[in-house]
C-alpha cells in the first residue's frame, strides 16, 4: 500500500510566490483541514501546499512502534513530503524559502523527513510530534540545518507523543544546527493552542 501524490493548495500560485509553506495533516485529518490553519499564520504572500494521505492516514500504527511495522506506508509518506518539496523547488522556490507545518502524525512525519534531509530551510513548526521509531536510529539523520529555526510545541502528558521523544527530537535537531524553540504545555490536550500559533508567527513566519 502506498500514497499517491495529491497536493491541495492555498495562497499564491508557486510562480508568483517567493516562499512556500508545506503543511502536513494528522491522522484522520485532511489537506484541506490543515490548509485552513494557514489563515492564522503570517503567510499571505506564500504558496501553501498540503499533500493528502491515502485514507487520511500516513502510516497505520503509532510513531513509536518498530519502523518496519509501519512500512511500506512510512517510506511512501516520506516520499510524498519529498515530492511536495520538489514541486515547490520546481516552481521556483529556493529551499531556504521553504517552510513546514505539521500536526500530530503530520508533525512526526515532518520531523522525520527534515532530520533525514537536513539543509537550510525557511523554518519548521511541529505541534505534538517527534522523530519516528521505537528506537531512535541516529544514523538515518544526516546534514546540517545551518541555523534553520524550528518550533516544537506539545502537551505533557500527551496520549500519543511522550514528551521525552519531543525533547530527544529537539536535541537531535540542535546537534544538526537547527535553532530550536520548545514549548511544553501542562495538560493541554492533543490539539493546537492560540499561543502556539502566535509563537509560530513570531519565531518562524516573521
Amino acid at each position: 500500500m502506498s500514497h499517491t501524490l495529491n497536493i491541495k493548495t492555498a495562497g499564491l500560485p508557486l510562480k508568483q510566490a517567493e516562499k512556500a509553506l508545506i503543511m502536513i495533516h494528522g491522522r484522520g485529518g485532511s489537506a484541506q483541514d490543515i490548509l485552513s490553519l494557514s489563515q492564522h499564520l503570517n503567510v499571505k504572500d506564500y504558496a501553501v501546499l498540503a499533500p493528502q494521505a491515502l485514507n487520511h492516514t500516513w502510516y497505520p500504527y503509532s510513531f513509536i512502534t518498530p519502523v518496519d511495522q509501519n512500512e511500506p506506508w512510512l517510506s511512501s509518506a516520506l516520499e510524498m513530503v519529498g515530492e511536495t518539496v520538489k514541486a515547490a523547488v520546481d516552481g521556483g522556490i529556493k529551499p531556504e524559502n521553504i517552510y513546514f507545518f505539521g500536526f500530530s502524525q503530520g508533525a512526526c512525519l515532518t520531523l522525520e523527513f527534515l532530520a533525514r534531509n537536513a539543509q537550510r530551510y525557511g523554518g519548521a513548526v511541529a505541534i505534538i510530534g517527534g522523530v519516528i521509531g521505537d528506537k531512535i536510529n541516529r544514523e538515518n539523520y544526516k546534514g546540517d540545518f545551518a541555523g534553520t529555526p524550528v518550533f516544537l510545541g506539545t502537551s505533557n502528558p500527551d496520549f500519543h507523543v511522550p514528551v521525552e521523544r519531543v525533547y530527544a527530537t529537539a536535541n537531535i535537531f540542535k546537534e544538526m544546527n537547527a535553532e530550536v524553540t520548545e514549548k511544553v504545555y501542562a495538560n493541554f490536550g492533543h490539539s493546537i493552542n492560540e499561543e502556539e500559533m502566535e509563537l509560530a508567527n513570531s519565531i518562524i513566519f516573521k
